[in-house]
């Protein structure tokens, strides 16, 4: 083999490893499709419908990662949309910019140049007709097995049965469900799909969820290995405990981004330079104010947490330690200021929020406890902490074998544990709790049951039995039409009942309450008429 030859070999190798390395940063036309290099060190080269939107390629590392029978999207794909692709010279980066147009939605697909991240934007006028407004990444389980946070407990693949509905399944003896990957939004971070060889973590990050409903504490699919493929979920807007109406405008900047280098951190993020690109509804931060103040009222060992919303944002902060706090940058416009006591509601006001400006509004806790309290069992922090199963409904539905059994039970103030309550009662499994308590005397005047609780399914509401006295029968909560406890929600509106107790009902000695789930509706098992505790106390 000649000389020349030798060195042609040689040079096409380097320049193969060039290529390979640092690719061409654009965008090119192939058929139906426009393809986007985003010209990174690890190269991504994804491919979206020109008629569609979807995408239908992802190459990265040059290994194809996209589910070839259906397209990664919005909703359950936009069908027909107007897709247009530029390149735009920003004033530190070039940028390829998607955008997808129909009637009432706009998606926005952004590639900064030398990244291999997809950050996208989804602008709304009205809720999707396509299904809940949610960005749903199908990629190649043979590629990407595994999911990050919690593992295994949403890898629906290889069932072996259903437990309930079409999304509830069973996997080696174990309940599993896309619901079971959910994080609170004031907890998000990233959250990932991984796996291969060549070991690659794809993740969706979302700096804010000012334009998504529910909250700082509201939870929505984020993963789920589902055999033919494994979905990596954005959620913006969802009926799965649905507590509050859905907002329009700009739901963004997320971004999808690959990485060999391990798992993403929101902290890590910067997506100043959106204001560059002409996206629809984007606010700067130099159009936006922020309130400071400090939180009073917060008893130790609770969490204090500052939320902002009106009906086109909600913004959220967790308190110092001291209760001071600094908002997110937010839009203008008057708010309901709430603040939480770890989850429990414990006051509201309003402050209004002007662009460039820094509002100071303080915010105390009204909830009363000036009381003599003759027992309590839980605390009032909004989840049903430390009831029996509380450790366990989140990743698994409340028939799995591994959930301790759930009764009915009895709970004995002075001997049993926090253990021994229920952190739920439903009609047709654990109906009716009991507590049994001793009264060294009984008190001469009425007392107060106050029943605390998080969330309700099918109308269920506490009636209550005191030493044979029945307490009038309360009225319906309001209707949430989701399912709760079974998918691993808590969270509704937290309703709290105070059931007059008339003086003569409670008696030295040996006192008896139960408290039943009731309901006009009907339902089997798990599914029957319920709700979660947060708290319960008598006091006068």
């Amino acid at each position: 083999m000649g000389f020349l030859t030798l060195f042609h070999m040689a040079f096409l190798a380097v320049s193969l490893f060039v290529s390979g390395a640092f690719a061409a940063f654009g965008y090119t036309t192939s058929g139906n499709n426009f393809v986007i290099d985003a010209g990174s060190a690890n190269p991504l080269v994804f491919s979206v419908s020109k008629s569609s939107c979807d995408i239908n390629s992802i190459r990265y590392r040059g290994t194809e990662l996209q589910y070839s029978k259906q397209g990664t999207h919005i909703g359950s794909g936009l069908g027909k949309a107007t897709v247009s692709v530029s390149q735009i010279n920003g004033s530190k980066s070039r940028f390829i910019k998607v955008t997808c147009v129909t009637s009432t939605l706009t998606q926005y697909m952004i590639v900064k140049e030398a990244d291999s991240t997809i950050f996208m934007a989804t602008y709304i006028t009205a809720e999707p007709s396509i299904g809940e407004l949610r960005f749903i990444a199908r990629l190649l389980p043979d590629k990407l097995p595994n999911e990050y946070p919690y593992g295994e407990v949403s890898t629906t693949s290889g069932s072996s049965s259903t437990v309930e509905g079409s999304d509830v399944f069973v996997v080696n003896g174990q309940t599993r469900s896309k619901f079971y990957s959910s994080t609170r939004f004031i907890d998000e971070d990233s959250h990932c799909v991984y796996g291969g060889s060549d070991l690659m973590h794809v993740c969706i990050i979302t700096p804010q969820q000012e334009s998504s409903s529910g909250g700082p504490f509201f939870r929505d699919i984020d993963s789920n290995n589902a055999g033919g493929s494994t979905n990596l979920y954005n959620y913006m807007n969802s009926g799965h405990v649905q507590t509050e109406a859905y907002r329009m405008g700009l739901h963004g900047p997320y971004l999808m981004t690959f990485s060999r280098s391990g798992i993403p951190q929101r902290k890590t993020v910067d997506v100043s330079w959106f204001g560059e690109l002409g996206v629809t509804g984007y606010v700067p931060d130099s159009q936006r104010g922020t309130v400071i103040g400090r939180a009073s009222g917060i008893p130790a060992g609770f969490e204090g947490v500052v939320h902002w919303h009106n009906d086109a944002a909600q913004y959220w902060v967790r308190t110092a330690s001291n209760g001071d706090f600094t908002s997110p940058k937010m839009k203008p416009g008057t708010y309901t200021m709430v603040l939480y006591q770890t989850e429990f509601k414990v006051a509201t006001s309003t402050v209004t929020v002007s662009a460039g400006s820094t509002t100071v509004a303080n915010i105390a806790s009204t909830f009363n406890t000036s009381h003599t309290t003759l027992f309590k069992i839980g605390e009032y922090d909004g989840q049903p902490t430390g009831f029996r199963n509380a450790d366990k409904f989140l990743r698994m539905h409340p028939s799995d074998s591994r959930m301790s059994s759930w009764g009915p039970l009895t709970y004995t103030v002075g001997s049993s544990s926090l253990n021994d309550f229920p952190m739920a009662v439903f009609k047709s499994v654990n109906n009716p709790v009991t507590i049994k308590f001793d009264l060294g005397s009984a008190p001469s005047q009425a007392t107060t049951l106050r029943i605390a609780t998080t969330l309700a399914f099918a109308g269920a509401r506490p009636q209550v039995v005191v030493n044979g006295w029945s307490a009038p029968a309360p009225a319906a909560p309001a209707k949430i039409d989701s399912r709760g406890v079974t998918r691993g929600a808590y969270r509704g509106y937290g309703e709290v009942y105070d059931v007059a107790v008339p003086a003569g009902k409670l008696v030295s000695g040996t006192n008896t309450i139960t408290i039943s789930a009731l309901s006009g509706s009907s339902g089997t098992t798990f599914l029957s008429p319920n709700f979660i505790f947060d708290a319960v106390e008598l006091f006068y």
